[in-house]
């Protein structure tokens, strides 16, 4: 792969690490003497430029190629990048990148975060617990809004505006200078360091110069295998047939990745397993962990069950009818129990759990 240093913990880069709370030595998932003993050939620093699905073979970076009875495509995804530049402008994506933001991290006291998604508030978070100042400027009305609807945007909102963060909400950057950036509205902030956090897109390039079938990611069946037999695909570039919501879906998330990865690589050693599990998320914002499960892309209604206030509460999304998705704040149990629920399609079941929750948090 392209990334110079070995699989890493991704979502630690965005957490604790960045906000140095948790050593380095936490962040690489396996260390060299496992490779080893597993008899895996680490590649790093070097891409796949070219893939022939027919021959079974790749050519890669460095001029070598190799031969294949299986692959996996596990590409991922790439920041989307912004017309502006800087030796203060940051992306996050790779430890390199975490590595940078956190060197400059200490040398400053003025932070502009660009984008309120996942990655750029937590990238709000963990400079706030480094104590800079932070502003995130984004366009939206409330961060988070379109993928955990407006009772959870407000609260997230008022939880980063109580540990400091500034918003600039509706706005959008204009250009950056060497110590400040200037928004569409001529507001000038200072700025001695700027992360960029404004989405990713999946980085199907290889996928399609090998002409595997492609719909706004590398679309496989629910055994996570490609149009092109002996290649599978996971992780941020696959779209599959999700099981729960009748459509085929994407999700840029670790915990989905990681499980995808499983079932693709037991199915690349003969197996026919079908990828059923529901998709599966956490956000970690200072103290408060949102879990989600499911996927909702709309919905009909939202039903907060607790109290967003006190930091415990069910958060349900319905749409066409049956519940698509749920957020949970201090609710880990209820979690994983709609998990198990949803896995097993038991819709009456999981109406019955939530109906006992209400009351229970009424």
């Amino acid at each position: 792969g392209a990334d110079t240093a070995r699989p890493v913990d991704r979502p630690n880069l965005s957490k604790d690490y960045l906000a140095g709370t948790a050593p380095e030595a936490w962040v690489s998932l396996r260390d060299e003497a496992f490779y080893a003993a597993q008899n895996i050939d680490l590649v790093l620093g070097t891409r796949v430029t070219a893939l022939d699905t027919a021959a079974r073979t790749l050519v890669l970076s460095d001029g070598t190629s190799r031969s294949y009875d299986a692959l996996l495509l596990a590409t991922g995804a790439d920041p989307v990048k912004l017309p502006v530049t800087g030796d203060h402008v940051c992306y996050l994506r790779t430890l390199a990148d975490s590595r940078a933001i956190i060197a400059r991290a200490t040398q400053v006291k003025r932070v502009v975060v660009v984008g309120a998604s996942f990655i750029g508030l937590e990238v709000a978070a963990a400079l706030r617990t480094r104590e800079l100042e932070v502003h995130v400027v984004a366009p939206e009305a409330r961060p988070l809004e379109r993928i955990l609807g407006p009772e959870i945007g407000d609260f997230v909102r008022a939880l980063h505006q109580e540990h400091g963060v500034v918003f600039h909400l509706g706005r959008t950057l204009g250009s950056v200078e060497p110590d400040a950036v200037v928004l569409d509205d001529g507001t000038r902030l200072a700025a001695e360091l700027v992360v960029i956090g404004v989405g990713v897109r999946p980085a199907v390039a290889l996928a399609e110069q090998a002409g595997l079938t492609l719909d706004r990611g590398v679309v496989v069946d629910e055994h996570l295998a490609t149009s092109a037999p002996g290649v599978w695909a996971a992780g941020d570039i696959a779209r599959w047939p999700d099981a729960r919501s009748g459509k085929a879906i994407r999700v840029e998330h670790w915990v989905v990745a990681e499980r995808q990865g499983q079932t693709a690589a037991r199915n690349m050693l003969g197996k026919a397993e079908r990828f059923a599990a529901v998709p599966f998320f956490w956000s970690q914002h200072y103290d408060v962990a949102i879990a989600y499960i499911g996927h909702a892309e709309a919905w009909d209604r939202i039903d907060v069950l607790g109290s967003l206030a006190a930091r415990s509460c069910v958060v349900v999304y319905r749409a066409g009818g049956k519940v698509a998705a749920i957020a949970t704040i201090g609710r880990d149990a209820e979690n994983l129990e709609a998990e198990e629920l949803m896995e097993r399609g038991d819709d009456r079941a999981l109406d019955a759990m939530l109906e006992r929750v209400r009351v229970e948090l009424s």
